[in-house]
């Protein structure tokens, strides 16, 4: 698992991901949010890695 910036440009998905939000109710917006980390997870297509990004994810201060 990679836990260094390895996005080219992080800003502009930041910005793509806020205005892909824009306008949705909740549950769009939850729907959205599911429906991409399904796709990144099968690009990611490794168990153990996506295994620990769960762990890592569950394990940042709120």
């Amino acid at each position: 698992m990679k836990t260094t910036l390895n996005l080219q440009d992080a800003d502009g998905f930041y910005e793509l991901l806020l205005d892909a939000h824009e306008g949705l109710a909740k549950e769009q917006s939850d729907l959205l949010n599911a429906r991409l980390i399904l796709l990144l997870a099968n690009q990611v297509g490794d168990a153990k890695v996506l295994k620990e990004c769960v762990q890592a994810a569950k394990d940042l201060p709120r």
